[in-house]
């Protein structure tokens, strides 16, 4: 019996470890969402954050659909203060936790330095790909109810001359910055990683892993 009680005692107490873990980043990813700036050959209304992070911490440490969890949160207190109408938190959440889940899955399976560089690799072209079909089937639709579509494409093509399409904008501007995106998150993810595993991150990993 008292087996059986310090055993739910330490599935308790991981599972809150988990929650505070997720909680913590997720506030970490909401707050580094408003630490942004407008890229190179970009409009105004596009924007450059490494908030997808700390989402790629915690599918790492405890599976992908904590990673998507994170990315879920950090969008929803968004939408407090959204100037989108909250398109832009459908985008980020679409396009994050993509890359969160599709990395987290493969490091799940490769737990080592190079399966974690791997995952962020994969997980980088995911976001890429997923960005770029969301954007031109769901986002770049939604946006055109507030601005009209060539007046969209306008705004891009002042920048890149050669946008002159919707596709236009996905090959020459889309499919680029979640691509840049992707390898920045996956870079400060990578050296944080490292860091981490120094200091008992794989401990953290093998608990998170009794319950799931």
């Amino acid at each position: 019996m008292k087996t059986i009680i310090s055993t739910k005692n330490n599935i308790s107490s991981i599972k809150t470890r988990m929650l505070v873990s997720i909680a913590m980043l997720s506030a970490i990813s909401v707050v580094l969402s408003y630490l942004e700036i407008t890229p190179p050959l970009s409009p105004p209304f596009v924007k450059l954050d490494i908030s997808d992070f700390p989402a790629m911490l915690a599918a790492f440490t405890f599976g992908p659909l904590a990673g998507v969890g994170v990315q879920f949160i950090k969008n929803i207190i968004g939408l407090i203060s959204t100037a989108t109408g909250g398109i832009g938190e459908l985008a980020n959440f679409i396009i994050g936790a993509s890359m969160a889940f599709s990395a987290g899955v493969i490091y799940k399976h490769r737990k080592t330095i190079k399966g974690a560089l791997f995952s962020l690799v994969i997980g980088s072209i995911v976001m890429s790909v997923v960005g770029s079909a969301a954007n031109y089937f769901i986002l770049l639709p939604l946006y055109s109810n507030f601005m009209p579509m060539d007046a969209i494409i306008e705004a891009f093509g002042a920048f890149i001359p050669v946008i002159k399409t919707k596709l236009d904008i996905i090959i020459y501007s889309s499919l680029p910055f979640n691509l840049v995106k992707g390898v920045l998150n996956s870079t400060v993810t990578f050296m944080l990683y490292k860091r981490l595993r120094k200091g008992g991150f794989h401990n953290e990993q093998k608990t998170a892993s009794t319950i799931s």
